[in-house]
């Protein structure tokens, strides 16, 4: 368990961990749920919407690598619909380092994490059960993707924990978008209160300590706002329209429901 974030080989991670990566020199990190077999599923934007708008930075900063895997020629599956997409580990970390998300953690620790998007009170649903949401959800869905309300993160602790926001956020539960907005806002905050600060280390002192509270406040394991929604009732959840295909369909007549076959991206 570091300080920042915590390291581990990939001997040690099983299906249904929180994993990720860092990205862009530590600016940012991509999440996702282990669900064995070196298969990693996680959450981007859609299909459609690679390459619509060369001109925003941040969403292109975003996006996966299109090329094709020389390994696992299922790697990469995606609905054309859906930001949800299932990749090999090595596709997933692109030459990063391997992180695992920490659950259950006390106060005292969440509040003593450096960054944001580490780690969460929270305790973790059994490991069956996360990865039987990332696998239903890569058939069905996520809704679509946003860089703070519903993000990579938001994909990966819903798979978790079950738990979501009750009403429409206007931030999800994501503890990296948390601290992203946490810091400018903290240092905002906190600059009335300058006249009473010893100086640069006592403003210092008051915006981390503002950070680190409004961290607290927001993450998943202590929100009031959150509740515990199935996967399988998650389209009627505002904001989360599922992928309406064929098998929806059937359901609706009364059919059951199959779930689509793993297409390949070539034969071998």
């Amino acid at each position: 368990m570091g300080l920042l974030s915590n390291r581990v080989e990939r001997s040690e991670i099983r299906p249904g961990d929180h994993i990720y990566t860092w990205r862009a020199v530590y600016a940012y990190s991509h999440h996702g749920i282990y669900v064995g077999g070196s298969k990693v599923v996680h959450f981007t934007r859609k299909k459609e919407a690679e390459g619509s708008d060369s001109s925003n930075s941040t969403s292109s900063l975003l996006l996966e690598p299109s090329s094709e895997c020389p390994t696992f020629p299922d790697c990469g599956f995606q609905l054309p619909d859906s930001g949800v997409v299932l990749t090999c580990l090595d596709c997933f970390l692109r030459n990063g380092s391997l992180y695992c998300f920490e659950y259950g953690v006390p106060s005292a620790v969440f509040l003593a994490k450096l960054r944001g998007g580490t780690c969460t009170i929270a305790q973790s649903d059994p490991s069956e059960v996360v990865v039987h949401r990332a696998m239903y959800l890569l058939q069905n869905g996520f809704g679509n993707y946003d860089i703070f309300e519903n993000n990579c993160e938001d994909f990966a602790l819903y798979c978790k924990t079950g738990l979501l926001p009750v009403e429409e956020p206007g931030i999800g539960t994501s503890g990296q978008a948390s601290s992203a907005i946490g810091v400018p806002l903290a240092a905002l905050l906190s600059t009335p209160l300058k006249l009473f600060a010893a100086g640069p280390l006592g403003m210092a002192t008051i915006t981390a300590g503002m950070y680190c509270a409004g961290r607290y406040i927001t993450d998943i394991g202590v929100r009031k706002d959150v509740a515990k929604i199935e996967v399988e009732n998650l389209s009627s959840h505002v904001g989360r329209r599922l992928i309406e295909d064929e098998g929806s369909v059937n359901v609706r007549s009364g059919k059951p429901k199959t779930l689509l076959p793993m297409k390949r991206k070539r034969e071998r």
